[in-house]
């Protein structure tokens, strides 16, 4: 099971190669809702995990966010660089798996956010991992904000079960969530706010979730 979780990282880094604007270039919703967010309580560095190809990224940082953006590949991260460039926007760039510790100091930024990065293929062991991680590196009072699908999504219980409430279609894996697992996973934190939306043509049916440091 761990290998097949494992190559997931060579199919997203081939899927990015193929298509340079697999989700598009506007941001997503949550990035906007954020952004509003950040500004009204004066959130200045902003740790983004699972970038992708930018969209969001380029968002915050154009929104005046200092923005340092972790990811699996390497393709997803040169195609945000690249756009950078472009647009003459500084941010911080890093490859990371983020099943291993996060590489900064305890207490670095004043916010985290992920945009679907949660329903990867990271069992709850994972995810309990990586929200400790999260905690550590934010400041006291500080937020993570992240979506994820949940078990309304017309995807729930298709395609071939990896374990846990994760299933590959497509060649990619979803994990998706409850609302029993999105209260499960806020050890360190106060649950701000939990808001259902949709995104996408199928559609996809997510959670974004707001999280406060305590």
């Amino acid at each position: 099971m761990q290998s097949v979780l494992d190559a997931q990282q060579n199919h997203w880094e081939t899927m990015f190669g193929k298509n340079s604007e697999m989700f598009g270039l506007e941001a997503s919703y949550p990035a906007y809702y954020a952004t509003a967010l950040f500004h009204e309580k004066g959130v200045s560095s902003l740790l983004e995990l699972g970038a992708g190809q930018g969209r969001d990224t380029l968002f915050f940082a154009h929104n005046g966010l200092h923005v340092s953006a972790l990811d699996y590949t390497q393709k997803g991260l040169d195609a945000i660089a690249n756009r950078a460039k472009n647009l003459n926007l500084s941010l911080s760039l890093c490859q990371h798996d983020v099943r291993k510790p996060l590489p900064f100091e305890d207490a670095s930024f004043d916010a985290c956010f992920s945009h679907m990065l949660y329903c990867m293929p990271l069992s709850t062991a994972d995810l309990e991992f990586l929200n400790g991680e999260i905690c550590r590196i934010l400041k006291p009072g500080g937020y993570n904000i992240y979506t994820v699908r949940h078990m309304e999504d017309s995807h729930y219980k298709q395609g071939i079960h990896r374990g846990e409430e994760m299933y590959e279609m497509g060649g990619f894996i979803v994990h998706f969530f409850s609302s029993e697992k999105v209260q499960s996973l806020t050890k360190g934190f106060e649950l701000i706010h939990v808001e259902k939306f949709e995104e996408g043509g199928l559609p996809r049916k997510l959670f974004c979730v707001t999280l406060k440091k305590m």
